[in-house]
């Protein structure tokens, strides 16, 4: 038997429904999607006898693929289950965005995978015992090499998810829980390689230690190098970076989001007095650009795609007037025409006057005369649900506060976006615009003293009087550090999703007219 053994770990981390080389708002043609990787995985196993696959979570939700399977094709395959276990992976992780659909597409999601989903921070609220799948799995390779996987997820996610999604559920600290699990396959199971999975990132800077975000305990990677011993490899996930790092002699990595690129682990272990022992870890990213994507699983989505695309070039209402989106910022900056309809959406269907919502995604275009519910679905990409929510005016104006945050000033005055929201992660969906309420933004004052004027109706806002507020269910929960709405009173919810919601305006309205309520100014004097 050879005394030199290598170990390649092949992963993806937030595919986010990206199946296939498309892009669905354009349907252009792109190197990305998992019918790609398959052919990566397939050509390294070709060479490499010793190939541990992962997914680290956010796999089934994010694009119109994804939103057309739930809303229709519920009764066949999870077609992302179905290309991983074409793929044959060893192990998934859950990740946040799992939820979205609610409990039972998870659930129905883990029944058809070859494979298991490790959760072991994720128990039952009376058992305590791991809900989902096993807290680890060992692979054992011929050579004798014994490897541990064990997968951990962002505690975080009560504060973004519907509560009945998580019905029954209860979301264990993920470093407290991956450093008992740790210790525990250490000690019993004494393997070779001890791989952890963590959907969740990096809270320090990598070289430095700096806190890069608030330590609220969403991402805990770096706290997990530091300080559990017997980590080999940390996969990470969750803030669509790409980094690859060692950390405490951890090796680290990341690799974005969308299928674009994949992380790829190389160790190499010695064998002396009968025990393997890790000499050497390396990580690298690689691109999916100019590999052919898989014809087994072109096959197997070939039904669905076309059912998808069917879908999605349906006419589904008319725009009278521009309500296209040219640039991002200066649609957050002032009152646009696709903001405005989005708040009348949500007004509409909660029959409340002040509203809540933001341009999810840089990449939005609006709507041009002709709305498909491709235009939708591009423009409103996550599954939202609407929740009214009753709160003081010192709550609306302390998230008017933090909403000014967005916005910083450069050294001729000008307005510009604050840095933080862009990196380590794109935070641009964290900005709120609000309507019903009129308020002004002074980009030229300290944070948490910005807001000027507000008033309802007229009126000064009152601090201590009670206002009826529409949210999606992300923001309504304290998504984005928005803590002011944690645990207020909810009115109402509304449990169609957004996409649903809009198409459903378009329905009864047939014609939108695009037009603006110059309710809110933001300035730097």
């Amino acid at each position: 038997m050879d005394n030199i053994a290598h170990i390649k770990i092949l992963y993806t981390s937030d595919v986010h429904g990206n199946a296939l080389p498309v892009l669905y708002g354009t349907n252009e043609v792109a190197d990305l999607g998992l019918a790609k990787y398959a052919t990566a995985v397939n050509q390294t196993r070709a060479t490499n006898e010793h190939v541990i696959a992962i997914d680290n979570g956010d796999l089934i939700q994010g694009t119109p693929l994804m939103t057309h399977y739930v809303k229709e094709h519920t009764d066949r395959e999870n077609p992302m289950v179905g290309i991983m276990n074409r793929i044959g992976i060893d192990a998934g992780v859950i990740g946040n965005h799992e939820f979205n659909f609610g409990k039972k597409i998870l659930t129905d999601a883990i029944e058809q995978s070859s494979y298991p989903w490790l959760s072991a921070n994720i128990v039952d609220k009376e058992t305590k015992e791991p809900y989902f799948g096993p807290p680890y799995i060992i692979k054992k390779f011929p050579n004798g090499i014994k490897a541990a996987i064990v997968g951990v997820t962002t505690h975080y996610i009560p504060n973004w998810e519907s509560p009945n999604h998580i019905k029954g559920l209860e979301f264990a600290d993920a470093f407290t829980t991956l450093k008992k699990w740790v210790r525990k396959i250490r000690d019993t199971e004494k393997p070779d390689i001890l791989i952890a999975s963590y959907h969740g990132g990096l809270e320090r800077d990598l070289e430095t230690g700096e806190p890069t975000e608030v330590l609220t305990g969403e991402n805990q990677g770096y706290q997990m190098c530091k300080e559990i011993e017997g980590i080999d490899v940390l996969l990470t996930g969750h803030q669509h970076r790409k980094l690859v790092s060692k950390i405490n002699d951890v090796l680290v990595i990341q690799p974005g989001n969308n299928a674009i690129n994949y992380g790829e682990v190389q160790l190499s272990l010695e064998r002396k007095d009968n025990k393997w022992t890790v000499m050497n870890k390396e990580g690298q990213l690689h691109s999916l650009e100019n590999i052919h994507s898989d014809d087994e699983v072109l096959r197997y989505m070939e039904d669905i795609e076309k059912s998808t695309q069917t879908w999605l070039d349906q006419p589904i209402g008319y725009i009278d007037g521009d309500m296209t989106i040219k640039s991002p910022f200066e649609a957050r900056i002032q009152k646009h025409p696709f903001i405005q309809f989005i708040q009348e959406v949500q007004m509409a269907a909660t029959s409340v006057d002040i509203s809540v919502t933001s341009l999810l995604n840089n990449e939005s275009k609006g709507f041009s005369s002709i709305v498909t519910m491709r235009d939708i679905v591009s423009n409103y990409m996550y599954p939202n649900t609407l929740v009214v929510l009753e709160l003081t005016g010192k709550d609306i104006k302390e998230a008017l506060e933090k909403t000014a945050a967005y916005f910083t000033h450069n050294a001729e005055g000008e307005i510009t976006v604050n840095p933080t929201y862009i990196e380590p992660k794109p935070q641009h969906y964290n900005y709120d615009m609000w309507e019903g309420i009129d308020y002004t933004i002074n980009v030229a004052k300290p944070v948490g003293s910005r807001i000027e004027q507000v008033s309802y109706k007229g009126s000064h806002l009152e601090d201590k009087k009670t206002y009826h507020v529409v949210l999606n269910n992300y923001r309504a929960t304290g998504g984005g550090n928005y803590d002011m709405f944690k645990n207020k009173p909810a009115v109402k919810e509304i449990q169609k999703d957004a996409v649903e919601l809009i198409r459903e305006y378009f329905e009864r309205q047939k014609t939108v007219k695009a037009f603006v309520k110059n309710n809110f100014v933001v300035k730097a004097n």
